[in-house]
This record gives structure tokens, sequence and C-alpha cells, in this order.
């Protein structure tokens, strides 16, 4: 008999192989039957991570580290909000990666984010991350191109170092279409509660589309790892979005089975508090 795939398994960039994002559709829901259905599982896969983030935080052996990746507009913030949201905030870190500080200058490019990764008993999530030194910087030119190019391999190395140490990496790349994006652009530009979200420097990095598109094909083709493998999440439906992210967390904490600790030193059964 044919071993089930996962559900995370429609959405991997197979280790090793090429592909370009061109041929994905960033409207593509086929993984859902209904849009209602997958709204209603997306509570109920929130609120089991929610529990399942608890009997992780109680073991505090392992850890999950979220790594939300995509251009401006892609849905970052809003999936933080609509799958992490139901988990308290005892357990959850959020760490987003702007332009680095003085500070983190100073540093080699992977200081800031081996910093920041989870400890034991927690869930990691990156908004943005260390990906941002081969995509951003590439485009940019902000490094010498031999030196970007030594960063795929050291990636690949940090990352399977911080798996061996006990943590679990989901890397989301959030597909957004550049018609939707300039939808959501105009939106932040009109509505006065998102204006403060938008920055003109947002128009010269769309200008950019098409070499941003090509440094995240070599991004993810070259860091799709067995230990560390890349989803690519169609990012244009919102709730198919959210829909598919929870769905595989929660899986994947399914998988790790975290468990509430035994007591070490004292029966349960012999103790009744008066």
């Amino acid at each position: 008999m044919a071993e089930k795939k996962s559900f995370a398994s429609k959405f991997i960039a197979v280790p090793g192989k090429k592909f370009s994002l061109g041929a994905l559709d960033p409207r593509d829901d086929s993984a859902f039957d209904d849009k209602d259905k997958a709204k209603e599982q997306l509570l109920r896969d929130a609120v089991a991570i929610d529990g399942l983030q608890d009997r992780l935080f109680a073991e505090g052996k392992r850890a999950l580290l979220v790594v939300l990746q995509g251009i401006d507009c892609s849905g970052k913030d809003g999936t933080v909000r609509a799958v992490f949201n139901p988990c308290g905030p005892l357990g959850v870190t959020v760490k987003p990666f702007g332009v680095p500080s003085e500070v983190e200058r100073a540093h080699d490019y992977l200081w800031r984010v081996h910093k920041a990764c989870p400890a034991k008993g927690y869930i990691g999530i990156f908004n943005r991350s260390h990906y941002e030194d081969v995509l951003v910087v590439k485009v940019e030119k902000l490094a010498a191109a031999d030196a970007i190019e030594r960063r795929y391999d050291e990636i690949n190395a940090f990352e399977k170092l911080v798996a061996n140490s006990g943590t679990r990496i989901l890397k989301f790349m959030l597909h957004v279409s550049k018609e939707e994006q300039a939808v959501r652009l105009q939106e932040r530009v009109d509505d006065p509660a998102k204006q403060w979200k938008f920055k003109v420097s947002d128009l010269a990095t769309r200008a950019k589309w098409a070499d941003y598109m090509a440094a995240y094909e070599t991004a993810i083709s070259r860091c799709s790892t067995e230990h560390a493998p890349w989803h690519i999440i169609p990012a244009d439906r919102n709730w198919a979005r959210n829909a598919a992210i929870a769905r595989i967390v929660r899986e994947t904490l399914e998988e790790m089975n975290p468990q509430y600790p035994l007591p070490k030193d004292w029966d349960p059964k012999t103790i009744k508090v008066v």
C-alpha cells in the first residue's frame, strides 16, 4: 500500500530540484474543497496549535522555528495573527528582521539570527529572516557576489546546526502575485490605518520584481533541504494562505508529539492539599 502523503507535501520545494515561481499560481486554492470549511478548520488548527505549544513548553526539550519570508504585502503579519493569535504569550516569540543595526553589522550576518532562534520549549516565528542576506542584499548589490555565493552553503550548514540541536524548522515562502501586491500597496496608501506600513522605497523594490523573483528561486532551490524544507504557499487568497500554514504547523507539532513531563520525586496519588 502506498504511503499517504502529508498535507505539507503539496507545497514543498523538492530538495535539490530547480523550479520556477512563474509556474506556480499564487491564487491556487486547490488544496481545499471549500472556502468556508477551510476557514473553520483554520480556527480548529489554531486552537490545536495552542494546546500543542503548551505541551512543547512543558516538555522543554525541543523547539519549533517558523520562517515567514515573502515580498512586501505577501501577508507575513496577517499569517502570524491568524495562525498564532490563539496561543498564549508564554512559549511563543516573534522576531521581525529589518535593516541590520550598527551593532548587528559589526558581526557576521548570521549572528543576529542565531541569537533569535527559539530556546527549547518555544515556538519561534521569524518575520523575514536570514534569507534577506541572499535576497535584498543580492538584488541591491549590498555585498560582493562571491560573498553572497558562499552564503547558500553557510545557511544550509547553519540550519543543520539548529536542527541537530533539537529545533524543527518550517520555512514558508508566501507567494503573492505582482497584481495582488499592487492592490495591497494601494490599500496601504489609501487607508489611514495602514499608511504607517507604506514606504516610498516599496515602489523601487516593486520595480525590481523580476530580479527579486529570480533571487527567491535561487535561494529556495539551493536551500530547500531535508532538515529544513521550503514550502511555497500561494498567498493571493489570505484564507487559503492562513489555512495551509496552520495545517502544516499543526501536523508538524503533532508529529513531534511533545509530552507533559511526569512528576520526578513525588506521587500525585499520595498528595492531598487541605
